[in-house]
């Protein structure tokens, strides 16, 4: 509770300069850094002669010496951004534990001054650290421009689902933690004590010791108890307003005024603790340097503003560059505007569609993936379509399959491909999940396309080839035509030529391109009716180009409530998931069971 006090006394003191300071800072990063950073990637492509990447050309993309050296100079100035906001609120936290107000451009003035020494090669390996480090402390209320990458969830399954993997990705962080948690305290030392890198990263660990454990359990405890104050805050706010209502509530005017300070209050709240997020997370490592500095007996050195002249030039500097990205974002937003009056940008999207469950491989966490049991159970389940995987076997027969080797869900060690159906048909494809489904076949493509047909399910048939197919699409959409079920299913891939071959064949066949990797103008790729994107790159701005386009966008696989009521604030076309129960439950919400939402509820119902 001590440190907690402390927290709060060296927020409080220039929490007008922290403010002030986070407001540029965010308002800057949504305006006009982030989109410089996404353009760069863009001119990167460019310059590379990438007008689009996916899972298909990403690896060459990367391996161009050009653009190794070019990311590699995007990922540094992206990190040394970062720090700029970190290092301006040390600078500001500094003053703070020594009493002294200070100016938010004095602040800015002295962090650029900071940040350009990062450049030195002997500092440069800080940046990176920084990199690491961020996503670490992103505990709690913190945040940070690079804490929004996020490893995608078909990634994480994947690890999850591996239990040597799952080990693997476990211990390797660990250790990582351990050894980024030693050099805490780097950054308060390189910005306050003007000290190299290295030096610095000495110091910290000697400042630390054996306090690892201890401080990063400070860290979370403290954000925590922060947390835990601010909710309730939140609270007692609305159990007041409502208390208020019920007082007055017979009149319309006061309900309506009512209803209008409750969302004001909240959007407030919600402002400002987004605005201190940061602030809060580094005021708690502050105060446990601090701290250490005192118990060692190690002097504390106060931020030197004895070259006044010099603060004054540069700050004169900073309020020129802060009027000069003014004008520029005054004039952009003038030219958009008028583009927009001349009907240059295209900004209508079509109305809020259906969104459509699709079971990924059937209900595959409760049958045996891509069985004509999964089929059924994701038909009883309510699922709007069923996804499953497609290969040809040995003598031209198309079966519903996921690899290419049978050894994971049957332990035989065989590649379809070199295997009759005749000899695939015997083998057992459910022990694997569980005992009772012993007797689970591997289907024929045409079987589920009958059932299809017979049940009214729509089908995602993901084709998967190898290579060494004979006219593996037409054999595909010969069996679709042969049920009349060209309206009923959609043919998708993660090879962009599979697509290329469908539409050669039958131009009105509908495809859908699989990209776990979705950068650029993709609708360049026009043998695609639609896409479907793994779920961590798809944002706003790729669904509206897409719908603007009439095109439609399904997303994969989509897990997790959160991700699922991202999917559908995005205005998505078709989510692709292993919880069938779930998606359907959430889209049917529509978001209405939030906390606070289901608070407020309560609180009218009861008082």
């Amino acid at each position: 509770m001590k440190k907690l006090k402390r927290v709060l006394e060296v927020l409080k003191y220039n929490m007008g300069a922290l403010v002030k300071f986070e407001l540029i800072f965010k308002l800057l990063s949504l305006l006009l850094f982030t989109p410089i950073f996404m353009k760069s990637f863009t001119l990167i492509m460019k310059l590379t002669g990438y007008n689009y990447i996916t899972i298909e050309n990403v690896l060459s993309f990367l391996i161009q010496p050009l653009t190794l050296v070019m990311l590699l100079i995007l990922i540094l100035l992206l990190t040394v951004y970062s720090m700029f906001d970190i290092v301006t609120i040390i600078i500001i936290l500094d003053s703070s534990w020594n009493k002294k107000k200070i100016k938010v451009m004095d602040a800015i003035s002295m962090s650029l001054n900071k940040c350009k020494k990062i450049f030195s090669l002997k500092n440069i390996p800080l940046a990176f650290l920084v990199l690491f480090l961020i996503p670490f402390l992103n505990l709690g209320l913190s945040s940070s421009f690079i804490t929004t990458i996020k490893i995608p969830e078909f990634i994480l399954d994947f690890i999850v689902n591996n239990k040597l993997l799952l080990s693997i990705f476990v211990i390797v962080s660990i250790l990582l933690v351990i050894v980024l948690l030693r050099w805490l305290y780097s950054l308060h030392y390189f910005v306050l004590e003007d000290l190299s890198f290295k030096e610095a990263r000495k110091k910290s660990l000697a400042l630390s010791q054996k306090n690892h454990l201890k401080d990063i359990g400070s860290l979370i405890l403290v954000e925590f108890l922060i947390f835990v104050f601010y909710f309730l805050f939140i609270i007692i706010g609305i159990l007041l307003i409502f208390l208020f209502n019920k007082v007055f509530g017979n009149l319309i005017l006061l309900k309506s005024l009512t209803a209008t300070i409750i969302w004001l209050f909240l959007a407030l709240s919600f402002i400002f603790m987004t605005l201190l997020s940061t602030p809060i997370g580094y005021a708690i490592i502050s105060v446990i340097f601090y701290t250490h500095k005192i118990e060692r007996k190690e002097a504390i050195k106060k931020i030197q503003f004895s070259n006044n002249n010099k603060i004054k030039n540069t700050t004169k500097k900073v309020k020129k560059i802060t009027l000069a990205l003014g004008v520029i974002s005054l004039v952009l937003g003038t030219l958009f505007t008028y583009g927009l009056y001349k009907g240059k940008y295209n900004l209508n999207i079509e109305y809020v569609r259906t969104l459509e469950i699709t079971a990924h491989r059937g209900a595959s966490v409760s049958y045996p993936e891509n069985t004509m049991s999964a089929f059924k159970g994701a038909k009883e389940l309510g699922a709007d379509y069923v996804e499953l995987d497609v290969q040809q076997t040995k003598d031209k027969k198309i079966i519903v399959s996921h690899d290419t080797n049978l050894y994971r869900v049957t332990g035989v060690n065989k590649e379809i491909i070199s295997m009759n159906y005749d000899e695939i048909k015997e083998l057992d494809a459910g022990s694997f999940l569980d005992k009772k489904f012993k007797n689970e076949r591997i289907p024929l493509f045409e079987e589920v396309v009958a059932w299809a047909k017979e049940n009214n399910m729509k089908l995602n048939i993901e084709l998967k080839p190898t290579g060494k197919e004979v006219d593996f699409e037409k054999s595909v959409i010969d069996i679709i035509k042969k049920y009349e079920y060209e309206d009923y299913c959609v043919l998708t891939s993660q090879v962009y030529s599979v697509l290329e071959h469908s539409k050669e064949y039958d131009k009105n066949i509908k495809t859908v391109y699989v990209m776990s990797l979705a950068v650029g103008d993709i609708l360049l790729l026009d043998s695609a009716d639609n896409f479907s994107v793994e779920a961590s790159n798809v944002n706003k701005s790729l669904v509206k180009k897409v719908h603007n386009e009439g095109k439609e966008l399904y997303v994969w696989t989509v897990n997790t409530e959160e991700n699922i009521n991202k999917m559908i604030d995005y205005n998505v076309d078709n989510i692709i998931t292993d919880n069938i129960t779930l998606a359907k439950k959430t889209v049917m919400e529509s978001k209405t069971s939030n906390v606070i939402k289901e608070f407020i509820k309560f609180v009218d119902k009861n008082l």
